[in-house]
């Protein structure tokens, strides 16, 4: 009796993965896992974006590959609602009051439930307020997707 070799698993919609990723927009690298300790992720629970997601699905243990995702597919587009004044006092409530915001800025701000967090780009500072951009910092461009997959659960 002969037995076959097993097959590489392959990424599943909810497989779990041990991976090595770079994301990069225009500007250059988000993330970049390549030079660091592999990242592990489970398919369906946000932490990537479905668009990237899609992409990885069919993949077996051991492939790279590269994708080119069309500005706006993989993180929405950009939204003008997306930008809000928050006042100074408000800031002071939640962190510290002595903080200084500069343009470029990334701050972290609490989810309401203060479960999680949520980041904001300074983009204008006034005397009693600080604007912000909660757009994914990718919103509305075109991104590069790197992966090899090291492990598929």
């Amino acid at each position: 009796m002969t037995s076959s070799p097993t097959a590489a698993a392959t990424v599943q919609p909810g497989s779990f993965l041990t991976l090595h990723y770079r994301l990069a927009g225009p500007a250059g690298d988000i993330i970049n896992t390549f030079d660091d300790k592999p990242a592990t992720l489970s398919l369906g629970t946000g932490e990537l974006s479905p668009a990237v997601e899609q992409r990885l699905l069919g993949l077996a243990e051991g492939a790279r590959a590269r994708f080119e995702i069309p500005a706006g597919e993989a993180f929405g587009g950009r939204n003008a609602d997306m930008q809000q004044w928050v006042a100074r006092r408000l800031l002071a409530e939640i962190g510290d009051p002595d903080e200084q915001y500069h343009v470029g800025d990334v701050v972290q701000f609490p989810t309401p439930d203060g479960l999680g967090s949520y980041a904001g780009a300074v983009i204008e500072v006034s005397e009693t307020a600080v604007r912000f951009d909660f757009n994914h910092p990718l919103a509305g461009q075109p991104v590069v997707f790197e992966a090899l997959i090291i492990g598929v659960l």
